[in-house]
């Protein structure tokens, strides 16, 4: 086993077990912190045991905690966050300060190692999110965020995300650290739940317990959804890519499809006796909610950083969805 020792904050989360899983089969030694808030110990389970593997229940937000495992890390990867669409409507206070003050306290920490001439790179995870509502048919990274008004607290997971985005990038400028952020877009696959409104295993749950699939608004939105092994991948490759530093990079797939075509997609390949309704924004959330219509990446920059290419269709990772929720 190798001496290289990974920090995985929310690490028994949906992305963040997968990762650990990854960098364990590479032979690398794993620390995952984690408070369970969203993320579940069972997710853990086929790992729990294994040699390379510290498991630590705790929270991000306890500073003596963050000292030591930071210092203690050779490689740093953050997704501990305030996850899910309905989460984020019920509980905009919390949103801010889980994603705000952890990045602060990790980013303090790997600041003081970097003076002290330790450049310890960092996957600082991002969301699409950030991009808010611009209204071009593609983002890139390079692109303006356009938010909404603070009265619609949906903005406030956009906002706090690009905050934490300025944060990495200014502690790459000011101290050196080797900061990657990755904006994440959809994505999906076997554990992920959808208890706190994402929508794939949402819809696959539905069409196994014999429906209604419910659609919010008139599905017209249009999403891009990549599999979770594929932005693992890149997410590995990307720290081991020392000129990925200090950059942004959008990670996912291109393919945009609608919602609406999503569900028929799923009762198609899961249970085609399965229904699909529609419900209001209103009656899902409530009237403060605002959509984004279109959230499609450009990839142009992750291809030409690490040769990054999705390699599970649709069809393929709802088939891998459905066979984990029916276990």
């Amino acid at each position: 086993m190798s001496s290289t020792t990974c920090l995985i904050t929310g690490g028994a989360g949906f992305i963040g077990s997968h990762l650990a899983h990854s960098l364990l089969e590479q032979g690398l030694k794993v620390i995952v912190v984690d408070d369970l808030s969203t993320g579940q110990a069972k997710n853990l389970a086929s790992i729990i045991d294994h040699p390379g593997l510290e498991y630590i229940e705790g929270t991000v937000e306890d500073e003596t905690l963050v000292a030591d495992v930071v210092d203690r890390a050779d490689r740093v990867y953050h997704l501990a966050a305030a996850v899910g669409v309905a989460l984020i409507a019920k509980q905009p206070i919390q949103t801010i300060e889980r994603n705000i003050y952890p990045t602060q306290l990790i980013l303090n920490r790997l600041g003081k190692r970097a003076d002290r001439g330790e450049k310890v790179p960092c996957f600082l995870a991002s969301t699409s999110e950030v991009y808010g509502k611009n209204p071009k048919d593609v983002w890139c990274e390079e692109d303006d965020l356009v938010f909404g008004a603070t009265t619609k607290p949906r903005w406030s997971y956009g906002v706090s995300k690009a905050i934490d985005e300025f944060l990495g990038l200014a502690f790459y400028k000011e101290h050196g650290v080797p900061v990657v952020v990755g904006r994440f877009f959809n994505v999906v696959g076997p554990r992920q739940t959808g208890a706190y409104g994402m929508v794939l295993p949402r819809f696959v749950e539905s069409a196994i317990a014999g429906g209604p699939l419910t659609v919010h608004d008139d599905g017209e939105q249009v999403r891009c959804f990549a599999h979770v092994d594929d932005v693992i991948g890149a997410v590995v490759k990307l720290m081991e890519t020392p000129d990925a530093a200090g950059r942004v990079y959008n990670i996912g797939s291109d393919t945009p499809v609608s919602i609406l075509e999503l569900a028929k997609l799923v009762v198609d390949r899961v249970n085609p006796d399965a229904e699909i309704k529609f419900q209001s924004y209103r009656d899902a959330y409530d009237d403060s909610f605002e959509d984004i219509r279109r959230r499609v990446p450009d990839l142009s920059r992750i291809r030409e950083a690490i040769g990054y290419k999705a390699t599970k269709d649709l069809p393929a990772i709802i088939d891998s969805v459905a066979e984990y929720a029916k276990k």
